[in-house]
């Protein structure tokens, strides 16, 4: 195998660390402003070395195979992956959300650094693994897991794509106030906002929405909603599911319909009555979203791309 012929994108992320320096200037000032409220810097101190002990050890496997290229997590918003190419992301498992929003099919070798520290659902490899994965993943010889992800239109053409879930509602503590359509049904809103889930996501956020549903009445959908609380639902699936966060009853806005299936036959369509203050985003990243005022309308339905994560 001649690495000159193979490139591989190696994604990497700042720690808690890096990110203490960033805002205090040094590394003494982070350390003092931590300890000084009675943690444990140590802790901090760990994380970082480990990481970065795995990175510089999964350069030295990685060039055997390719001319490796470090991406970090902040430019993948800008980065054009090339068609073919492994990507391999070592962080944990937001990282690789993160990045399989951005990736066109290309394939991805999820590491997760520390074992100890990170659960890793989506991190199915330790750093010792590459050895062997790599040149597989490489030839094609890789079992793959497809993962659905959801897409929001605007009716001005801006499009936002998601790999865990997305958000619609107010920037701020604040009601979003909207009206919403699935199929037939058609109800305004006045709610903190509407989360829409990926089976990928079902263990996330949304999993935190129904558990609270859940506990709070038990409707036609509690059965369902129960299940999906307990189990998920497949990365793979060919649909959605949404949840509307805590919807205020009033003379002119509902509380019906506040939950549903979401596939490409029924999308749900949001139309903003917030003046200024409405957004969209997804995954969890908030700086990167879509503004949503009124009169704008957002189809939400599942994308027309999916993401591969190698096993």
């Amino acid at each position: 195998m001649d690495p000159l012929q193979n490139k591989i994108v190696l994604v990497t992320r700042h720690t808690r660390l890096e990110d203490l320096v960033a805002r205090f200037n040094t590394l003494e000032q982070a350390k003092f402003y931590v300890e000084h409220l009675g943690a444990d810097f140590s802790d901090y101190e760990v994380e970082d070395r480990t990481y970065h002990q795995v990175i510089t050890e999964a350069e030295k496997v990685l060039v055997r195979f390719g001319r490796v290229q470090r991406l970090d997590r902040a430019f993948l918003p800008n980065f054009i992956f090339p068609q073919h190419t492994p990507v391999v992301v070592i962080g944990q498992d937001g990282l690789v959300a993160n990045t399989l929003k951005y990736l066109q099919g290309q394939p991805i070798v999820a590491v997760n650094p520390d074992p100890a520290r990170w659960d890793g659902v989506l991190l199915p490899f330790k750093p010792d693994d590459l050895a062997k994965v790599m040149p597989e993943a490489l030839a094609n010889k890789r079992p793959t897991h497809s993962i659905s992800m959801a897409c929001a239109k605007l009716n001005d053409g801006q499009s936002l794509y998601a790999v865990n879930d997305l958000f619609i509602g107010p920037k701020s503590h604040v009601s979003a106030r909207y009206a919403i359509r699935l199929g037939d049904k058609t109800e305004h809103h006045s709610s903190s906002g509407i989360i829409v889930s990926t089976g990928l996501g079902s263990s996330g956020w949304f999993r935190s929405v129904l558990t609270g549903a859940c506990h709070i009445a038990a409707g036609s959908a509690a059965k369902e909603i129960n299940m999906l609380r307990e189990q998920g639902f497949a990365w793979e699936s060919p649909y959605l599911y949404f949840s509307v966060r805590e919807p205020f009853p009033s003379n002119v806005t509902g509380t019906d319909l506040v939950f549903g299936k979401v596939d490409a036959e029924t999308p749900l369509r949001i139309v903003s009555e917030m003046p200024d203050y409405g957004v969209i985003f997804s995954d969890g990243i908030e700086a990167d979203f879509m503004e949503f005022n009124s009169g704008m309308e957002a189809r939400i339905e599942p994308a027309d791309r999916t993401g591969l994560l190698i096993n």
